[in-house]
């Protein structure tokens, strides 16, 4: 049985104050992952309709409505994706940088995967009207950007769920091996149903602002584009409470305690079923009433991002106590080894000569 590795840590001062680096890994991540899921669940819900477009052309102008606002939500996603990268480098390098060694030859290839994605999506949204006449072409690049966006946030989940668990740094050897984790599977269930969920908020909240003119030039009314978005944050949800659970259930065992982890995903849990039951009297609502309730429904989204993202963190912090301690004492030795080296190779050193 391969005993737990423990690698010395870098010994140098934080640039911060810890309090406000993790409030930069958290608060930062989260407004990432909502452009995050923004922009993948743009790319599905704009390829989804462009299929339907096919046959019934009002869903290609929808399709294309939703397009426009992926590359802005991307490099929006990118922007906010740098400050919580560094802060989890900072506060977690030993594990972070680990898990990415591990991972090697699929961690290094997100950065050509994304260029490639957001080329592809580039295309996919000005070469609309050019391509008009070779719908399978474009099609595809649509398709192939979703599947890369899709890809991506794999690797990541795989890379940060990996960092977690120190003891299975012996058995793992490369991406497979840390795919087949514990969590990994049901975390990015989790994701890619918040991206449909996320993104149909993103349309209730573009339609909402149209007149009944402009909707009207789409080919549809206000209210059903409205009702539209509605049903792609009810759906995605309602399955959640199915997901949420076994991403709960199938968290493994830490050394620290996870009991303020567990309150914490109760409240969203709690938050998540009061803001479906809203969304639920949303879509029957009239047409002259639907959209009433859209700010109470933005909140309690909100409220449940961050309780999960909280959650998140205090689950990290009790996977890692223990052997965050046994880093600190091995650093500890080392530096105190290192200045005893030091002192034995020069023994008069610090002192002047008479």
């Amino acid at each position: 049985m391969n005993p737990i590795p423990v690698p010395r840590d870098i010994p140098l001062p934080l640039p911060a104050p810890e309090p406000v680096l993790v409030a930069v890994l958290v608060v930062f991540f989260l407004m990432h992952i909502a452009f995050v899921n923004f922009m993948v669940g743009g790319a599905l819900l704009s390829f989804y309709y462009e299929v339907r477009g096919l046959k019934e052309k009002r869903y290609d102008a929808l399709a294309y409505e939703i397009a426009s606002t992926i590359t802005a939500n991307k490099s929006i996603a990118v922007v906010l994706g740098v400050g919580p990268l560094l802060a989890i480098n900072t506060l977690y390098t030993v594990y972070f940088y680990t898990a990415n060694a591990l991972t090697g030859t699929f961690w290094i290839s997100i950065i050509p995967l994304v260029v490639v994605a957001f080329l592809l999506t580039y295309m996919h949204k000005y070469l609309w009207k050019q391509m008009e006449g070779r719908k399978g072409l474009h099609l595809a690049i649509a398709l192939a950007a979703c599947l890369i966006f899709l890809f991506i946030p794999l690797i990541f989940l795989a890379n940060i769920n990996l960092m977690l668990f120190p003891e299975k740094w012996g058995t793992v050897h490369g991406f497979f091996s840390a795919l087949a984790l514990p969590n990994v599977l049901p975390r990015y269930a989790h994701f890619v149903l918040a991206c449909p969920a996320m993104t149909g908020l993103l349309m209730v909240w573009l339609f909402r602002r149209r007149s009944a003119a402009e909707a009207q030039a789409m080919g549809f009314s206000r209210e059903e584009l409205i009702r539209s978005g509605y049903s792609w944050v009810l759906w995605p949800t309602l399955a959640q409470f199915v997901v949420g659970p076994v991403a709960l259930l199938t968290l493994p065992d830490v050394s620290g305690s996870t009991t303020s982890t567990m309150g914490i995903f109760s409240l969203s849990i709690l938050a998540s079923l009061w803001m479906t039951l809203l969304i639920f009297i949303e879509t029957r609502r009239p047409a002259e009433r639907i959209g009433r309730s859209f700010a109470g429904i933005c909140l309690l989204m909100l409220s449940v991002v961050v309780l999960m993202g909280a959650g998140r963190h205090l689950y990290r912090e009790a996977a890692l106590s223990q052997h965050r301690e046994l880093v600190r004492a091995k650093t500890a030795d080392y530096m105190h080894r290192v200045e005893e080296a030091n002192k034995a190779a020069n023994p008069g050193g610090g002192q002047r000569r008479p």
